[in-house]
């Protein structure tokens, strides 16, 4: 069964992802639900019930019926008949799959990169870098887990290419949830300054080099997953606070 104890507390789980001015409109709500996913404040299995999500944000249930139908098409949620809609708990082939698409997604994305990015970019990817390192150092890991995650968006979006930034866009939103589902470990950083490592290979102009440090950087974190066995919500939520510390933080 899903957690009931996060399930009923959508503003608690939310906190530090909505603003000092609370989204009103279905796609402001859909990106603070999006964001709470990818910084791990939403685990899979929990219940998106629609009374309590609708109080925190001031809306009526049709408009988060709506975000649910969003979130669903990204397949960052599920509906389940006559059961409800939920935060969505990868098979361990979906898992799979997911590993699979970024090493071809990430790698058209490398070469693209080595070809095209400037100076200003590369400062900008070191900046994130410094800024997730400097996370995990202080043990602010949901925040050096975002910039991880904004490390390969970022990437991307240097790369120039339009449709890979969009592929790569929904593969990313849901590796926190294989993360999370699978990941029975402390450790969900990056290993070794792995990030910077690429960026030097792009600065140096060496494809071949900053591809294969990608493949063994995605091939670091599915190493880190237990696909033998696939965590219930109340499992979940220990392994959760177990990493992150807190999810009352």
């Amino acid at each position: 069964m899903p957690s009931t104890r996060t399930a009923n507390r959508p503003s608690k789980l939310l906190d530090g992802a909505v603003g000092v001015t609370t989204p009103r409109s279905v796609n402001e709500i859909f990106e603070v639900l999006r964001d709470a996913v990818v910084s791990q404040r939403l685990s899979p299995g929990v219940q998106l019930k629609e009374q309590p999500l609708a109080s925190a944000f001031g809306v009526n249930r049709a408009a988060i019926r709506q975000v649910l139908a969003k979130l669903a098409n990204c397949k960052l949620a599920v509906h389940r008949l006559n059961r409800g809609v939920f935060v969505a708990s990868p098979s361990r082939e979906e898992a799979v799959s997911i590993f699979h698409a970024r090493r071809v997604v990430e790698t058209a994305i490398i070469e693209l990169a080595v070809e095209r990015m400037d100076a200003h970019g590369l400062r900008e990817l070191r900046t994130i870098i410094a800024q997730e390192q400097a996370g995990y150092l202080s043990g602010k890991l949901r925040e050096a887990s975002k910039l991880s995650v904004q490390f390969h968006r970022t990437l991307a979006q240097k790369a120039g290419n339009s449709v890979l930034e969009q592929f790569l866009e929904e593969i990313v939103a849901r590796t926190p949830l294989v993360v999370l589902s699978f990941n029975v470990t402390d450790n969900l950083g990056c290993e070794g300054g792995e990030h910077a490592k690429i960026v030097d290979a792009i600065e140096a102009r060496d494809a071949a080099l900053a591809v294969r440090l990608l493949h063994e950087h995605l091939g670091h974190l599915e190493n880190k997953l237990a696909f033998d066995e696939h965590l219930q919500p109340d499992e979940l939520e220990r392994a959760i606070f177990h990493s992150l510390g807190s999810a009352n933080d």
